[in-house]
């Protein structure tokens, strides 16, 4: 990256702001500087949907101006399980609906610390669960058209519902796109296994000090942060998994972790594709639409979804045998 822009971004690091006194403040600042420009969209609405707190579970509904795809995509936002809501992300979502052509719900899960674990992943959980179980609650013909969306820690709640719902025997849905997701409990430079964190985890967007703050609010238990509910990778068994597209960033600390998850899924016979956006920073999905790194992204998406399923999508799918295939590829390749 060029010395100086390296050097901007260091004056916006996260050790400069102490995310469990100022969490409060930042969640106001995201909602303001998401109503700035005010987004376009073809329509918005809230419903909620039985089960979970209070029996409900609010979300918000996107829909594209051209509808071209029948699936829904269930995105749950990122912003550490801490910030980051419905209104900050709407003007994320309504970019998905447009650039993919599908109807995004966005969840309104719980944030901690008011709410530590495992209330949001319990919101979350429910939400697909109650879903999978009455698609007719989302206007859906069938519970196949439902894509697992999320991004940072919206990811790791995709992923930790996944794996639950295979644990438990459930069915799950049969896509699931992983942006830049928390797949690990040690985001410590001195003790962390990835050298994304030890490379990244100071100079950009998101920095170690940020994640590690954010983990303690989210699970205040550090032996509790080893559960596979909250760092995916610590799964016994990763098998029955939906199929995957990881999507990570280049100059993001969490690059390395969300990769190996991916490796992992596939070794344990899942469907899997990579895909590393080159000179990009963490949370990128929020950027504008002429964003380069948006851009290549739903690129990637859009192939992945539409590429026809298998018909053991969601089970023990074949990995597949394309070794040359990696991060590194323009487009998502298998991994083997």
């Amino acid at each position: 990256m060029n010395p100086l822009l390296k050097a901007v971004l260091r004056l916006f690091a996260a050790p400069r702001v102490n995310m469990r006194e100022d969490y409060a403040k930042v969640r106001h600042l995201q909602r303001q500087l998401a109503a700035l420009p005010r987004p376009r969209y073809r329509s918005t609405s809230w419903r909620t949907i039985a089960g979970g707190r209070d029996s409900s579970i609010p979300v918000r509904v996107f829909d594209p101006h051209e509808k071209r795809r029948e699936e829904l995509l269930l995105f749950f936002h990122g912003g550490g399980w801490v910030t980051g809501d419905i209104e900050s992300y709407t003007p994320a979502c309504a970019t998905m609906a447009e650039l993919t052509g599908a109807t995004v719900v966005s969840v309104d899960y719980r944030l901690a610390p008011e709410h530590p674990f495992p209330a949001g992943f319990e919101d979350c959980y429910e939400m697909v669960q109650r879903l999978l179980e009455d698609p007719g609650l989302a206007d859906l013909d069938g519970s196949d058209r439902i894509v697992l969306v999320g991004d940072s820690a919206g990811g790791n709640l995709a992923a930790a519902v996944s794996l639950r719902l295979h644990e438990l025997g459930h069915r799950g849905v049969r896509r699931q796109v992983l942006l830049y997701p928390v797949t690990h409990w040690d985001h410590d430079p001195q003790t962390s296994p990835f050298e994304s964190v030890h490379h990244h985890g100071e100079d950009y967007r998101l920095t170690s000090t940020e994640v590690q703050d954010y983990m303690q609010m989210y699970v205040p238990d550090p032996e509790a942060r080893r559960d596979p509910r909250v760092s995916p990778l610590m799964a016994p068994d990763l098998s029955g998994q939906p199929e995957t597209l990881m999507i990570t960033a280049e100059l993001d600390l969490l690059c390395d972790e969300g990769e190996a998850y991916a490796r992992a899924l596939a070794e344990a016979g899942n469907s899997v594709r990579i895909h590393r956006v080159e000179g990009a920073l963490h949370g990128f999905i929020t950027l504008p639409r002429f964003s380069r790194s948006l851009r290549d992204a739903y690129e990637v998406i859009n192939t992945f979804l539409d590429e026809e399923l298998p018909a053991d999508a969601g089970t023990d799918a074949d990995a597949g045998t394309d070794a040359d295939a990696g991060p590194d590829s323009a487009r998502p390749g298998t991994v083997p």
